[in-house]
């Protein structure tokens, strides 16, 4: 195991952070984030980490603290304010308590916190309570699990780390966990670390960078030991080739994310949105191809901290048809449903357990499916939990694989204490969304988008929660939007260059977004040119250019939405830029309003044929969008300097000559377009085939 431990990085964190919550606590989150930006020693959050301190109060007294990580905070971002700062004297008396319900448990926590936050301690809290060391890190390691879920895991843990490290058995996390640890720990022995089975690993130090190297040195001899153990069993390269896997994927991944999309009560809105993440490498193929594939992948998790991530089992789905679309829709909605059937006796089985559970309304879809010849595909509410899941669902089958190859067998946790954790508050709690945004889980394509009005729609689009792949012609305005929407939204924005008039590039880009997101839920046509021209004078060239913008790419891109909405069955929307020159056409301005017309009316047809699918087509028509922000409108980059000329006026006067034609005397803006794009998307009224103007009041432009 390399230590990333930089000691000049380190005091830089310091520096930074210390003020926060003091430097030992920053420097205790500068060693959480280095274990979390491993994936081999902490997968997405999963562990936490803490520090016994001294906090003194406004009185002056000094009290005994404990600084541990809040539930649900990534442990590869974490910050000292993200450490739950707690009584550690009182909370210590709770080992003797005979019981406690999470409820109880919660409560105690916000009682005892000396520094008040809206934070919850994680759900291991009590176990660095009870442990009488400074400095912990507890997390699960990719090579300890390999030792842990095995028929006779305690032998082959004391073969692999040494006789300095204690094991406890599987024990529900909270005060029971908590307890066994700190009773191991109290044995008499000198241990230097705990290995909880089904679980993870427990290190200490009296100081950060003391723990952090005990993580690193057991993981390090459990590689070790994995590496002189194991023999090959699976072939490998035999498999399915990953381009085929991915040529795969694209082409259904719109279905399965309609299949995985469960039912809404809400007529408006039907279906609640999924994102899909793929699994596909050469080693999930070689897996997933092989003969002992389902026995060995539908197996309980690793730990049950991921329960709530990936649900208890994945589906597998057996001889999957990838060449016949209406057959595999067949196979894999009666698998889904099967699926959905036993996780709801599941359900009902264990109910009992935890009183204050509430089975109804629960989505009993998988969240991992499991398909040989293209690998894995995992879902969540957006892209970060569905690549949460993917990840997971990873480190799964690497360690059931390595199980085999080292001569053991793969033992799961029982059903009674897997549900006990996946249903348990404090787990739920970490995936509870606060405040959904209203474009939550729903992916958009927008063409035309490194223009003014293209980006105000995908910025509001991206504050509102949705995955945005923003297209436009390749080049340096494509390149700076990238740039930029890649340092506000990260993954959740996608940029892809696109060629409305060629359909082979809208194809592509449609490919790419699905297998970005799985699917597209809202296709915004905004791609668009402009000509100053007299009828009389009007160049040829100049219009059909217009033409195979304005009106084939409207007409290409229907086409290809109809078609992928048709796959996906979640119904859908479109929206098409449009203007109030359709309605109000003006002067030399003759190609532009009549192919803007054009493609409004394609748009219109498109709602009449299309809403059999439950697919709305809505038109938004500005006037006059100069800018947004510093980005100038490449239209009026166009037709401004004619209407200068034409009118005597400056840049400045012709935008105070357009605002002052509208009743409202407004500026109108590209946010304001994107709020009406939004309005219809967010389905807050039953409406197809109309138009919003977003013009400040034009009598001559009203729809009609």
């Amino acid at each position: 195991m390399n230590n990333d431990w930089i000691e000049a990085e380190a005091d830089d964190f310091i520096k930074t952070h210390g003020p926060e919550r003091g430097n030992d606590v920053a420097l205790m989150a500068y060693a959480t984030r280095l274990v979390g930006s491993r994936p081999d020693l902490a997968m997405h959050g999963g562990g936490n980490t803490s520090l016994k301190g001294v906090v003194k109060t406004i009185a002056g007294d000094d009290v005994a603290a404990l600084f541990v990580k809040a539930s649900g905070v990534a442990l590869e971002a974490v910050l000292p304010s993200d450490f739950v700062c707690l009584d550690h004297a009182y909370l210590k008396k709770l080992r003797a308590v005979s019981s406690l319900t999470d409820e109880i448990m919660a409560d105690e926590f916000r009682m005892r916190m000396l520094k008040p936050g809206d934070a919850l301690p994680s759900i291991e809290t009590l176990m660095h309570v009870f442990l009488d060391q400074r400095c912990i890190v507890h997390t699960h390691p990719t090579a300890i699990l390999t030792l842990t879920n095995r028929a006779g895991g305690e032998e082959t843990i004391a073969a692999a780390l040494g006789g300095d490290v204690g094991v406890v058995p599987y024990i529900n996390a909270g005060l029971a966990l908590g307890r066994a640890v700190a009773d191991a720990f109290d044995s008499g022995k000198e241990l230097r670390a705990i290995v909880v089975m089904h679980h993870g690993l427990i290190t200490w130090g009296t100081g950060p960078k003391e723990a952090y190297d005990h993580t690193l040195e057991m993981v390090g001899r459990a590689e070790e030991y994995l590496r002189n153990s194991r023999r090959r069993i699976f072939p490998l390269n035999t498999a399915t080739a990953v381009e085929t896997a991915w040529k795969r994927y694209t082409k259904i991944a719109p279905l399965l994310r309609g299949l995985l999309s469960p039912a809404s009560a809400d007529p408006d809105n039907p279906h609640e949105k999924t994102v899909l993440a793929p699994l596909i490498s050469r080693e999930t193929l070689d897996i997933l191809d092989s003969p002992q594939a389902k026995a060995l992948a539908c197996t309980a998790p690793l730990t049950p901290d991921y329960l709530v991530r990936t649900k208890a089992y994945p589906l597998f789905i057996e001889n999957p048809d990838y060449e016949d679309i209406a057959l595999l829709r067949r196979q894999l909605a009666r698998e889904i449903a099967s699926f959905s059937a036993r996780y709801d006796v599941y359900l009902k089985k264990f109910s009992s357990r935890l009183p204050e559970f509430d089975a109804s309304g629960f989505d009993l879809l998988p969240r991992v499916i499991l398909l040989p010849g293209l690998g894995a595909v995992c879902a969540g509410p957006d892209l970060g939990m569905a690549r949460i899941a993917r990840d997971i669902t990873e480190q799964a089958l690497i360690v059931k694989r390595t199980i085999s190859e080292t001569d053991g067998t793969y033992l799961g946790l029982t059903e009674e204490h897997l549900f006990d954790m996946e249903f348990r508050a404090f787990q739920l709690a970490k995936v509870a969304g606060k405040g959904q945004k209203p474009l939550l889980g729903r992916v958009a394509i927008v063409t035309g988008a490194a223009g003014a009005i293209g980006s105000g729609i995908c910025e509001e689009f991206l504050r509102q929660g949705c995955h945005v792949a923003a297209t436009d012609l390749a080049g340096e305005n494509l390149d700076a939007m990238a740039f930029t929407l890649k340092n506000l939204y990260g993954d959740h924005a996608l940029v892809v260059p696109l060629d409305v008039t060629d359909g082979a590039s809208v194809s592509t880009a449609f490919e790419k977004t699905v297998e970005a997101f799985g699917g597209i839920d809202i296709v915004v046509i905004n791609a668009g040119l402009a000509h100053v021209s007299a009828l009389t004078e009007m160049d040829l060239d100049a219009f059909q250019k217009l033409e195979r913008v304005n009106v084939e790419g409207t007409l290409l891109l229907l086409a290809q939405a109809g078609k992928l909405f048709k796959l996906q069955n979640t119904a859908g929307d479109v929206v098409l830029i449009s203007t109030k020159n359709v309605f109000a056409p003006g002067a030399k301005f003759g190609a532009y309003s009549a192919t803007k017309a054009a493609s409004h009316q394609l748009c219109r047809i498109a709602s009449i044929e299309f809403a059999d699918m439950g697919v709305r087509v809505n038109m938004v028509a500005p006037d006059a969008v100069f800018s947004h922000g510093s980005k100038r409108s490449g239209l009026w980059a166009q037709v401004g300097p004619d209407r200068m000329k034409a009118r005597g006026l400056d840049e400045k006067g012709l935008e105070a000559y357009y605002r002052g034609r509208n009743l409202l005397k407004a500026r109108v803006a590209a946010e304001h377009v994107a709020r009406a794009v939004v309005f219809f998307v967010t389905h807050q009224t039953p409406t197809t085939g109309a138009t919003i103007p977003v013009d400040g009041g034009l009598p001559d432009a009203t729809p009609r």
